[in-house]
């Protein structure tokens, strides 16, 4: 593993002298330190980000694309190895790690196509009304980009912000989750081997208030695009306001799955579980609400709490693992205390609940199921970022369509229904920025990722993805 700060196409140490704990989460044991950065480090890899912008974004898009595609093609020559060691530091399964690692590189490649398309994109005529008069528009990259990413998929969520603001032309600095580190610093040695330029793009691991905080407010930053929490969120853009900072923003989720009886149960209990026991629960877009026809709804309820007791919960190690622990030390308490507090609240607790028998360490809980849950309570209203399952019934489509919007949150939902008309009006209806019908949560780099309310602002991935990193500019002549 990678222990160094990445900045200006060196490994360095950091100005503090300080490092970072890297914890397996299945056995709570220090397996590695990485270096922490500071605000001196953030002021040199600006330094160095702002150095090779010219050139970078006066470099062709083919140009850049070939970079971007050189890092794919590393990314995919080096999957397993990477995914075993997100998987170590993460907690997931190998095989969730895995499809990460191929997300990613689909991810690098994709925006290499469109960094290719650029081109030809450039002073494209706009019509005007007056034939005396002529317009053409550009797309011009933002500037030097500070992405700042999260621990849940490591890699994934850094090639989501990476690799569109490279191809659009942007020069970046990559603030990387404390906890998981050591993945996404393999970034920096992806991108040495593809010879990508020196500055084009800096990676500073370190604490929020030592480097991402610096980074909100460093003059020299031109955008800010973070994930994670709300709270965090919303200091960034706050932070970023003062200078007039571009920010994109992706947030919570409180997702809700809606299951009508018309249904197939059985595949119905799947993509329950899979929509809130992938990743141990800890995606902006686990579906923990099930919404579920009042007819379905013991049935279904069987179904799941079947599913739930006979899930292998273990160390990512185990190859035999479905669900492996939580992340982190903070998150295992937050999950714990929410699951207290749903009880105290009046919900019924049907499954889990706690620490799994024979697994007294590391940040292992149940897949966890709650029926009653009051509408008002924490527990139904709040992301919880773990495997609870919050479960109420509906009567009808309408109704069905009311509590799901009743959120401060619109990321995703699920659909299922056997009932082609009937889905297409309920996923019209829905105030979500993505919509799966009868399916699990498919993620396409072609498609648009973010969400509608609290959920955040702007959109990642498809091509809006990198026009987030453009700036528009229109130039008119009087001929």
């Amino acid at each position: 593993m990678r222990d160094m700060l990445y900045i200006g196409g060196q490994w360095t140490e950091g100005s503090q002298g300080k490092t970072l704990a890297i914890v397996d989460p299945a056995t709570e044991e220090t397996i590695h330190r990485v270096t922490a950065g500071g605000p001196e480090d953030v002021d040199r890899a600006v330094a160095a980000a702002r150095a090779a912008f010219p050139a970078w974004s006066s470099l062709p898009g083919t140009g850049r694309a070939a970079y971007l595609q050189a890092i794919a093609d590393g990314l995919r020559a080096r999957r397993a190895e990477l995914a075993r060691l997100s998987s170590r530091v993460n907690g997931k399964p190998l095989a969730e790690a895995e499809v990460d690692m191929e997300d990613a590189a689909a991810t690098f490649a994709y925006y290499a196509g469109l960094a290719r398309q650029l081109d030809s994109r450039q002073d494209t005529p706009v019509p005007l009304p007056n034939p005396a008069y002529r317009a053409t528009v550009r797309r011009e990259p933002v500037g030097v980009v500070a992405l700042i990413t999260p621990w849940n998929f490591p890699m994934v969520t850094a090639a989501w912000k990476v690799a569109p603001a490279l191809a659009a032309g942007c020069t970046a600095i990559l603030k990387p989750s404390e906890v998981t580190a050591p993945v996404e610093l393999e970034l920096g040695a992806l991108a040495e081997a593809a010879g990508l330029p020196a500055g084009v793009l800096n990676i500073v691991p370190g604490a929020g208030a030592e480097v991402g905080a610096p980074l909100g407010t460093h003059p020299g930053v031109a955008k800010v695009s973070f994930t994670g929490s709300n709270a965090v969120g919303e200091q960034i853009m706050a932070a970023a306001a003062r200078g007039t900072k571009r920010v994109a923003l992706e947030l919570g989720g409180k997702s809700a799955i809606l299951v009508f009886a018309d249904t197939d149960l059985d595949r119905a209990a799947e993509l329950v579980a899979s929509g809130i026991f992938t990743n141990c629960g800890q995606m902006c877009s686990a579906t923990g609400r099930l919404l579920v026809e009042e007819a379905a709804m013991l049935p279904l309820l069987e179904r799941l709490v079947a599913i739930a007791r006979s899930m292998r919960v273990g160390p990512a190690s185990d190859p035999e693992t479905q669900m492996g622990p939580l992340t982190t030390a903070a998150q295992h308490r937050k999950v714990l205390d929410a699951i207290g507090r749903g009880r105290d609240d009046g919900a019924r607790l049907v499954v889990g609940g706690g620490r799994p028998e024979g697994l007294d360490r590391g940040y292992f809980v149940q897949p966890t199921i709650f029926t009653d849950v009051p509408p008002e309570s924490a527990l139904w209203r709040e992301e919880i970022f773990g495997p609870v399952l919050c479960v109420r019934p509906f009567r009808t489509e309408d109704e069905a369509v009311a509590m799901t919007n009743d959120s401060d949150f619109g990321l995703v939902a699920t659909v299922v229904t056997a009932d082609a008309a009937r889905a297409e009006r309920v996923a019209a209806a829905l105030e979500v920025g993505l919509v799966w019908i009868n399916s699990p949560q498919a993620v396409f780099v072609e498609n648009s990722w973010g969400g509608f309310k609290r959920s955040g602002i702007g959109r990642e991935l498809g091509p809006w993805g990198m026009d987030a990193f453009l700036e528009v500019k229109h130039v008119v002549r009087l001929e």
